[in-house]
């Protein structure tokens, strides 16, 4: 009798033509192929989604946690961290809210972060994304114009959140987003224009929408340079917006609203309370209209904290205890070229004060180190040294050398 010929069950190859068969029940079988393929799809239906989705009230991390996992990265900043940790924890706590009798449905609360350049505002937002389960992105409110002006349209953003989750638009629609630098579109002024203010309150009309919670739809490709592709529609209900800028000049503001009451007694002994080196600690929504954010955005920002002021001590800390710190990054870039990097500690304390002197923030500590040492790791690879000492002396003459008194700012 002759032997029956073996056939896959879901391509009709049969044995001779396939490298082997994986048997199931009742004869079905099925080549090696067919099941790499459906794998694949499984695997392409499945990524993200059953995290993304199905998450559980044990999985998420607490408001103490997360700001504990915030402590190992950036220093200080204990306010805006509380704001941010819970503001996260009640985004999972919405996500996985159910429907009931009471008719109370959880509401988002967006956030707004002030504070000045090269204190943190970045940093906390790239930071928290690395703890989360949902989507996050950061964008930059300085690219964005109206639709139809040159620049991206504010739908960008979405597509940008679209592509981190792998464009599952469930998953997209439970994610988190960062804009930063949102002062840059606060209005030009309030004088009447012959001209639009395309990347001022045009911007900011334009994220209304986006922040409030609507169905917008989105060119899966950004921009809308391809009139012909289809459009997804994301809903923006469930959807966490982060909001962070400088805000340079808004001290001003501050002061102006703080100095209004000076009649009285009492109002003299408030205005002797107020520290005047953190104005910022005192901003309220009123400073960000005069500043020239427009009412309905300040509306649908409702969650408004500060950065502090870094201080001689923070930027010292900043300098070597983080866990990415600037000195473990150049550490570890000389240790791959076997070369021990040691800074004194005097060193460290002149990159500091330099930092202060011109007024950069934390950012200005990676640029004033990237100054000193920049001689060497430039020498350094070619020698057969081992170790690289970075005295006061040879810092100072770095520095003097150079032209960083152009990064001074008056």
């Amino acid at each position: 009798m002759a032997k029956s010929i073996k056939h896959c069950s879901f391509c009709g190859r049969p044995e001779s033509q396939v490298e082997f068969f994986i048997m199931g029940q009742d004869g079905v079988h099925i080549c090696n192929e067919c099941a790499v393929q459906a794998a694949e799809i499984v695997k392409e239906n499945t990524t993200g989604k059953s995290n993304l989705l199905n998450l559980h009230k044990d999985q998420v991390p607490k408001p103490i946690e997360i700001k504990h996992f915030l402590d190992q990265y950036v220093i200080g900043q204990d306010e805006a961290k509380k704001f941010l940790s819970v503001a996260v924890y009640n985004h999972y706590k919405r996500l996985m809210q159910e429907k009931t009798n009471d008719d109370v449905e959880i509401e988002k609360s967006n956030i707004i972060m002030v504070g000045y350049t090269g204190t943190g505002k970045t940093l906390l937002a790239r930071t928290i994304a690395k703890k989360l389960h949902v989507p996050f992105t950061i964008v930059d409110a300085t690219v964005l114009t109206e639709a139809g002006y040159v620049g991206e349209d504010i739908e960008s953003i979405l597509t940008r959140l679209l592509q981190v989750a792998d464009y599952d638009v469930k998953a997209a629609e439970r994610g988190i987003v960062f804009i930063d630098e949102i002062d840059k579109i606060a209005r030009k002024g309030d004088n009447p224009s012959i001209t639009r203010d395309v990347s001022g309150e045009g911007v900011q009309q334009g994220l209304l929408k986006l922040l409030e919670g609507s169905v917008v739809n989105v060119p899966p490709q950004g921009g809308r340079k391809h009139p012909d592709q289809k459009m997804i529609a994301v809903n923006t209900q469930n959807i966490l917006f982060i909001c962070g800028g400088a805000f340079d000049g808004i001290e001003k503001k501050i002061a102006s609203r703080l100095n209004t009451r000076v009649v009285g007694y009492n109002a003299a002994l408030e205005n002797e309370q107020v520290d005047k080196n953190n104005l910022l600690q005192y901003i309220a929504p009123q400073d960000l209209k005069s500043f020239g954010l427009i009412p309905e955005i300040i509306g649908r920002l409702p969650i408004l904290t500060y950065l502090e002021p870094l201080d001689r001590h923070a930027l010292r800390r900043i300098l070597t205890e983080p866990k990415n710190s600037i000195i473990k990054q150049y550490t570890k870039l000389f240790k791959m070229d076997q070369i021990d990097l040691v800074f004194e500690d005097e060193v460290l304390d002149y990159i500091v004060d330099k930092a202060i002197e011109f007024k950069l923030g934390a950012r200005g500590l990676r640029s004033i180190t990237e100054t000193i040492i920049m001689d060497k790791m430039y020498e350094m690879p070619s020698k057969n040294e081992q170790k690289l000492h970075i005295t006061l002396d040879y810092a100072q003459s770095k520095i003097e050398k150079t032209n960083i008194n152009r990064l001074k700012i008056a």
